[in-house]
């Protein structure tokens, strides 16, 4: 069944639609992640421009982050001060990445960049992935003590330091706002909630528990995804509605799926089997890179 895409002016079956976002959510489900780094990169292989895919992503974002919010908030685990100060650098950040975002597609240059940030971020983050699941399982098979995930640093000795009780931290403010900042440009230019970045830089650079990682950095990307989809809607206008429901409602059914059978698995696979996902994705869009296109020019034709 053919459904046309309005923003995207784009006519795709909609059970294509349906089961694209029923596998992302269930591959969500699955790996505890909010899955637009891998839903955006598919829309773009089924032939969604990349200015839509991306503005289009941050629907699914928030409906996600939302869930996810309410369930760790219910367990405490839901740092809010940590979670305001890295707001206030994302709602910046995801402002000037919308600006950056218009400049580039009106320089004709969008498309190039959001293929190479996902190149470049997936391709490192998939890797570290990767490297770092294999050590998990290989420590516990020699039953070595996990190595230690945070130590004083420089970052420690910045100024403006604030006291986080929930998470038991005493910190300078900056560094969490410009993690949240550089997230928030991301999110902007990449259609992502930036979990993928913004987990590991709270429990390495912050030192943050993990239990309160995950809680808070949903709390932080719901409102960033909501500016982003705000500000792509009324400066670019390529937001597109149909799309974004359709994508919603497969992701829901196939992320209670997955949910139910990654409660199954182990810890250490689960992160080795997304970095290879992630590698994999990022292989596909590299070589999408020095392919040439089969129009190699293209004629817009005035209504």
């Amino acid at each position: 069944m053919q459904v046309y895409l309005p923003i995207a002016e784009l006519s795709v079956d909609a059970f294509l639609l349906l089961g694209l976002g029923g596998i992302i959510g269930f591959l969500s489900g699955l790996f505890g992640v909010g899955g637009g780094f891998l839903m955006t990169p598919m829309l773009i292989f089924i032939g969604v421009p990349p200015v839509v895919a991306v503005a289009t992503q941050a629907n699914n974002v928030i409906a996600s982050s939302v869930s996810g919010v309410f369930a760790h908030w219910r367990r405490g685990n839901v740092d809010f001060k940590m979670g305001w100060v890295l707001l206030g650098g994302g709602f910046a950040g995801s402002t000037v990445g919308v600006g950056l975002f218009s400049l580039l597609r009106s320089l004709g240059q969008i498309d190039l960049v959001i293929n190479l940030c996902y190149v470049i971020f997936l391709g490192t983050i998939g890797a570290l992935m990767m490297i770092e699941g294999t050590r998990a399982m290989m420590r516990r098979r020699r039953k070595a003590a996990p190595r230690k995930l945070h130590q004083h640093s420089w970052i420690h000795g910045l100024p403006l330091k604030t006291r986080f009780r929930k998470s038991r931290l005493y910190i300078s403010a900056l560094v969490p706002l410009a993690i949240g900042f550089g997230v928030g440009v991301l999110s902007a230019i990449m259609g992502v909630g930036g979990g993928f970045i913004l987990v590991p830089a709270m429990i390495y650079l912050l030192g943050m528990p993990t239990a309160m990682v995950i809680g808070t950095s949903l709390f932080q990307i719901i409102f960033v995804a909501a500016n982003v989809t705000f500000l792509q809607a009324a400066q670019n206008q390529t937001v597109d509605v149909v799309l974004a429901m359709l994508l919603l409602v497969g992701s829901v059914v196939g992320a209670q799926i997955g949910t139910r059978i990654g409660s199954r698995l182990q810890g250490d696979w689960l992160r080795l089997l997304l970095g290879i996902l992630v590698v994999a994705v990022c292989s596909k869009l590299f070589v999408d890179l020095f392919t040439p296109p089969v129009d190699i020019y293209s004629l817009g034709v005035p209504l």
